[in-house]
This record gives structure tokens, C-alpha cells and sequence, in this order.
């Protein structure tokens, strides 16, 4: 669990009072500057060698509305994060388990309404319209059958295009 320090900013004529829970007070030009003021203050104070090993949360001093504004603020975005988290998670575990059941990348993207890109993003595999095992299927079973397999949908340059008959049709699913 990573430490959290409260500080409170408080303006004053030459910048803002740092004003750090349990560990002292400092001062920072600008609020902006207010954290990482108070990171290299508390580093300094409590000997602690890196200045990312905690988490600082800085509190502008405002009047009691507008402080209970932003209190309510930040706690709603910190809980937006969290149920972001959750849906990922819950997402990527919904995806494997489609590719699980033998979906591809694509059909799984049309299922969960998102890229092929993302599904890769999300389970780590190529989203390929067909996989190689797949399209050497097609190839072997139209080659069994005596059809012409045709790839593109251009013939090359002074070639006859391949009437419907002769290329093989990419497998479809459900």
C-alpha cells in the first residue's frame, strides 16, 4: 500500500504555505509547484529516498462550499477511475473468453462493439480477418474441388477477372 500525504495550500502574499499532514510546513511561487514542493519536502523530512515511492494529494484552502465542491469532484473522478478499471478488466476477461469459444479477433470486436485493434490491445492477439490456418483451408478444399483460388479484387494488368465460380468464398461464421 503507497503512502498518501495530505497537503494543504493556503494563499498567501508571496505564493501558497505548504502545509504537509504530520510532517511540517514549506512554501511553493505558484499551486502549480505545490506538489512537487511538498514531495521534496516530505523526501527531505522523513529520509526517503524516492520522491515517487508515495502519493500526495494537495488541497487548495477555499471557502467551505467550494471546498466541498471539489472534494466531491475528485471523488467522483477517483471512483470513474476505478469503475474504468473494472470495466477493462471485465472486458479483456469477456474477450479471451470469446476467443476461447474458437471467435476470431474480428467477430469478437463485432460483439463487444469496439476495433480489432483494441481486441488486440485487450487479449494480445492479432485481429485478422482469417487466420493462415483458415485461408489454407479455403485454399485446399476449393483446390479439392477443382476451384481456382483468387486472391485480390483486381485480376493483374492484360488478365481476365475470375467469374464468381472461381473464388473461393472466405469461411463464414453464425
Amino acid at each position: 500500500m503507497t503512502d498518501t500525504y495530505t497537503v494543504t495550500a493556503k494563499r498567501w502574499a508571496h505564493g501558497w504555505e505548504i502545509h504537509i499532514d504530520g510532517v511540517g510546513v514549506t512554501q511553493a511561487g505558484t499551486l502549480s509547484k505545490a506538489e512537487t514542493v511538498a514531495r521534496e519536502y516530505i523526501s527531505f523530512a522523513l529520509d526517503i529516498e524516492d520522491e515517487n515511492s508515495f502519493d500526495v494529494d494537495v488541497v487548495p484552502q477555499l471557502d467551505s462550499k467550494l471546498a466541498a465542491q471539489v472534494k466531491s469532484a475528485r471523488a467522483q473522478v477517483r471512483n470513474a477511475e476505478r469503475k474504468q478499471r473494472e470495466a477493462a478488466a471485465k472486458q479483456r476477461e469477456v474477450a479471451e473468453n470469446l476467443g476461447k469459444s474458437g471467435l476470431s479477433g474480428r467477430e469478437i470486436a463485432a460483439v463487444l462493439g469496439m476495433t480489432p485493434q483494441r481486441v488486440s490491445q485487450l487479449i494480445g492477439k492479432p485481429a485478422a480477418r482469417t487466420s493462415a490456418t483458415q485461408r489454407k483451408l479455403v485454399a485446399q478444399t476449393s483446390a479439392a474441388k477443382g476451384d481456382r483460388v483468387v486472391r485480390g479484387t483486381k485480376p493483374a494488368a492484360g488478365r481476365r477477372a475470375a467469374s464468381p465460380d472461381q473464388v473461393a468464398e472466405e469461411p463464414t461464421f453464425g
